[in-house]
């Protein structure tokens, strides 16, 4: 990964979104719903005021509208700081 979040930032791939419905129903792109829970690939130093809690490899939940997203070598991502991520899955 080229991508190396700064201070108390981690970059995240958002899992895929559901392409079908249980009844078989095809959703189109515009009708998805933006994913809400994605693997940190890459985290930050973190700051003298907030220590980095998160490490590469957490399944993490955040909110709809946290973060930037990104695009590189054809895939998206989102960068956010630390504390728009809203729970870790154990």
């Amino acid at each position: 990964m080229n991508i190396k979040p700064l201070a108390d930032r981690v970059l995240i791939e958002p899992t895929a979104a559901e392409e079908t419905t249980m009844a078989g129903i095809i959703i189109p792109d515009s009708a998805k719903e933006k994913p809400l829970k994605g693997s940190v690939l890459a985290v930050g130093t973190g700051t003298k005021d907030e220590e980095m809690v998160l490490k590469a490899g957490d399944v993490v939940l955040y909110g709809k509208y946290a973060g930037t997203e990104i695009e590189h070598e054809g895939k998206k991502y989102l960068i956010m700081h630390q504390s728009d991520v809203l729970a870790v899955f154990a």
